[in-house]
């Protein structure tokens, strides 16, 4: 037996009524009823309640501890009355009768409540993570993180995957992000890279001779935080598998989600098999590659209509002259909402940078008509033509974005989600997962104009690969994926290209020479020329896997010890300056701004 407990703070009830026990933890409430002082006593486990009568010679002492003093104590195990317990916790039937105490550990005047949830700054909470991480939702969720990376890591071995760990320290390559460089003491001048992804070594793995891998693998990207992303580190379920096809990647992790997501949460799935969703589709019925199936509003594209001579809305016919499109929003049923609703939806978008949003609502006297601003502009056999594209029915209404294809997308897909919120139309009660497939192999650079690829470098084209048309690079589409769960991105994926002659031509048309890419590219180009099997993979992100379990809108919530928005570890004064020593070492100087 411990000499700090021989239970914990989570496990006693009536059938250990009457025994003389020990418990250590922290004081997380205390509650002072005159005669009677009860105490919750907390650890990882749970909490038990401790009471003490104003007579007895310790009273004086425990009253004034304050909360999160660390104490041992012991007392006898004593049912409570009937209308005294407490159904919420485990050890809500009983409570100890405290005799004596020890104190373990004393704490400073707290900067924050820990016996409570509420919202807090985040500087504080990140500060003093230590004592946020004690707080009851945030320390499940963490412990949630825990099991489900377990649980991952069993199932993943129950498909037949083995697990290798692949370096952190190695060579910088064009993945997308920026790379965290680590200067070289032995190697003046040069420097390491932490990994983007283990992209290239687990392709390695695969050229060795091995069929399936994985690791719970961390990641590194210097990149700006989102509420779905953290700056600077995360991780990854890293999957590699040999002699495979696309769906046979979809078929295990199918597979492992399923069990995964009804392992730890009673949400129901609403598709074991997940639907696969084109990357034009996506665009153009969710305005985006990372649609939440869950929310029924449907994007149709309208242009054509605009070309009718009976559709007299000549702002819309002029632009789409010029190269813009239509696309509409249809809501159901929403004849009865005050035309303020649709003008505040109106006034958010231009709000959003937009040109705001058209609208006008279906209905029908003698004839069919659109009531509504905008509704004047279209004759009965035009809304007829509106409702056939749309599936619209009388009663509904139809909004409508012109503008560039990118412009129109992005409105319309926020569009989306804000009237899906203010109608009430998600259920929170399911995921929604989806395949986002066929993506262009390339797309052009807003900034530079220049063609680059839009996804994965080392991604297979698809296609006849012997009669591949090179010149037209921007209709070739990609055996690349990514798996979407309520709105949230989880991974992307892809077969990866595994014939060097194909890679060169392919880097080529994103402007790299063939000596560019033996220099950035030497272990794999290299590996691929000995004989490579097909292969291709995926690396759902565990954090985003959690977030969505825990029901949390911000990564921070599932992550042990995360960074603030400008990528610094407040708790340990992370970046921090290097010594002099440290920077001779590695033959470094900063130059200081004059």
């Amino acid at each position: 037996m411990s000499k700090y407990r021989t239970h914990t703070c989570g496990e006693l009830n009536l059938i250990h009524k009457g025994s003389n026990i020990i418990l250590s933890g922290w004081i997380n409430k205390k509650r002072d009823h005159g005669n009677l002082l009860f105490l919750d006593l907390r650890d990882n486990y749970g909490l038990t309640q401790c009471v003490i009568d104003k007579d007895n010679s310790i009273f004086q002492d425990i009253e004034k501890l304050p909360l999160e003093t660390v104490i041992k104590i012991e007392g006898i195990v004593v049912e409570r009355t009937k209308e005294t317990i407490n159904p919420n916790i485990k050890t809500g039937q009983i409570e100890v009768s405290l005799e004596k105490f020890e104190i373990l550990g004393l704490t400073k005047e707290l900067p924050m409540p820990v016996f409570s949830d509420q919202e807090y700054a985040e500087e504080i909470r990140l500060k003093y993570r230590f004592l946020d991480l004690r707080r009851k939702k945030i320390h499940q969720n963490i412990i949630l993180r825990s099991k489900v990376i377990s649980f991952i890591r069993s199932e993943m071995q129950n498909l037949g995957f083995l697990e290798f760990q692949t370096p952190i320290l190695t060579s910088s390559s064009p993945e997308g992000a920026r790379d965290f460089l680590v200067p070289s003491r032995l190697n003046p001048g040069k420097f390491y890279a932490l990994p983007q992804a283990p992209q290239q070594f687990k392709q390695l793995i695969m050229v060795s001779g091995f069929d399936k891998y994985f690791q719970i693998a961390p990641c590194f990207r210097d990149e700006d935080a989102r509420s779905d992303r953290s700056p600077g580190e995360f991780y990854q379920l890293d999957l590699e598998m040999s002699f495979v096809e696309q769906e046979d990647v979809f078929n295990v992790i199918e597979k492992l989600f399923v069990k995964v997501f009804k392992n730890f949460s009673n949400k129901k799935i609403l598709n074991n098999k997940f639907p696969r969703i084109s990357y034009l589709d996506a665009m153009l019925k969710y305005g985006s590659d990372k649609p939440d199936l869950r929310n029924p509003l449907i994007i149709s594209d309208l242009s054509k209509i605009f070309q009718r001579e009976d559709v007299k809305f000549e702002i819309f016919k002029k632009l789409i002259k010029s190269g813009s499109i239509v696309r509409a929003l249809v809501t159901k049923n929403t004849k009865d909402k005050p035309r303020s609703f649709f003008d505040g939806i109106d006034n958010w978008a231009k709000e959003q940078g937009s040109s705001g949003l058209a609208y006008f609502t279906l209905e029908k006297n003698d004839k069919i008509l659109g009531k509504g601003p905008v509704g004047k502009f279209f004759s009965e056999e035009s809304l007829k033509e509106i409702m056939k594209e749309t599936n619209a029915e009388i009663g509904d209404t139809i909004l409508l974005s012109c503008g560039k294809k990118n412009e129109v997308e992005k409105i319309l897909s926020q569009a989306r989600v804000k009237l899906a919120d203010e109608l009430n139309l998600i259920d929170d009660n399911c995921f929604a997962f989806c395949w986002v497939v066929d993506y262009p192999m390339f797309e052009i650079d807003e900034t530079s104009k220049k063609i680059k690829f839009s996804h994965n470098p080392f991604s297979m084209p698809q296609g006849d690969l012997k009669n591949l048309d090179f010149s037209k690079p921007l209709n070739l589409k990609a055996y690349q994926y990514d798996i979407v769960c309520n709105g949230v991105e989880l991974s992307s994926g892809a077969i990866r290209n595994h014939i060097p002659e194909l890679m060169y031509k392919l880097f080529e048309i994103a402007g790299y020479s063939k000596k560019d890419v033996d220099e950035k590219f030497s272990g794999m180009i290299n590996a691929l020329s000995y004989g490579a099997p097909p292969h291709g993979g995926i690396a759902p992100g565990i954090d985003r896997i959690v977030m969505l379990l825990a029901n949390e809108k911000n990564i921070r919530e599932v992550t042990m010890f995360p960074m603030n928005q400008n990528a610094q570890d407040l708790m340990m004064n992370a970046p921090s300056s290097a010594s002099e020593e440290q920077l001779k070492e590695l033959k470094l100087l900063i130059k200081k701004k004059s």
